[in-house]
């Protein structure tokens, strides 16, 4: 199914309900050892249209400069076992306990645009059940980063999207759901595919911008190739945990000198 696009001009069907409970919107966020990207993203969140109600950031060092940094935020830290599902479960069940009725998952090196929590109300108030954002590398710009921006987004549109793109998913959608799964990788997998099947999975026409730190330090059309294998392999019933150790013994061999 090809994820429909969401206007930011069209109507709310019902302006009340975007100060309903419902309409209450968390951010989660999973970190692992990534301070400097996580002072960066936190100020741009509070300062965001309409910002969200809840920023839960989730631990997965239990690093109690992490812990402070987000004291200082005036956000929440929550410390969990190492991994992306566990973490983004985690904060989830967080979010919902402190009343979110919608849930927007942003790595840590991501650069939300400043409408950004607004798009997502607007969506969500007019039924969606849930969406994410345009894929752009942040850096310079280059022939190659919008050749394969380009790419990504044909992938979301006739397949899957992935969680650096800012997906975001209603509460009761997201309990009608599989959820995120406690696994290494492809936590989110599930998670699309039903909200697909809903028919009210959009595609927010705003960019979210994602650090271009790692895919630089792998190379572009590498790290490329490596996550398509992943993917396919996956998509074959290789288990995530085995595909996590394939993907870091991957990276030990490029390290060596």
């Amino acid at each position: 199914m090809v994820a429909e696009t969401h206007s930011l001009d069209s109507p709310v069907a019902d302006p009340a309900a975007a100060d309903s409970p419902a309409a209450r919107l968390a951010v989660v966020v999973p970190t692992l050892n990534d301070d400097a990207a996580l002072a960066r993203l936190l100020p741009l969140l509070g300062r965001l249209l309409r910002a969200p109600e809840h920023v839960i950031v989730v631990d997965g060092a239990a690093s109690e400069a992490t812990a402070e940094l987000c004291r200082g935020a005036g956000c929440t830290w929550l410390a969990s076992p190492r991994g992306r599902g566990q973490q983004l479960a985690a904060g989830i069940a967080a979010a919902r306990a402190a009343g979110a009725g919608v849930l927007w998952m942003v790595h840590a090196d991501c650069e939300p645009h400043a409408a950004s929590a607004h798009a997502i109300r607007e969506a969500t108030a007019a039924g969606a059940a849930g969406g994410y954002f345009r894929f752009r590398f942040g850096g310079a710009r280059s022939a190659l980063k919008r050749f394969l921006e380009a790419c990504i987004a044909w992938r979301c549109r006739l397949s899957m999207v992935y969680g650096d793109q800012g997906i975001f998913v209603s509460g009761a959608a997201y309990d009608a759901s599989p959820g995120i799964r406690p696994q290494p990788l492809f936590e989110e997998v599930a998670l699309v595919r039903a909200l697909r099947r809903s028919g009210r999975f959009v595609a927010v026409p705003l960019p979210m911008t994602v650090s271009e730190r790692r895919w630089q330090r792998d190379g572009l059309l590498r790290r490329t190739v490596r996550n398509r294998i992943l993917a396919l392999a996956y998509v074959l019933g290789i288990d995530p945990v085995t595909l996590e150790r394939w993907y870091r013994a991957s990276r030990a061999r490029e390290a060596r000198p």
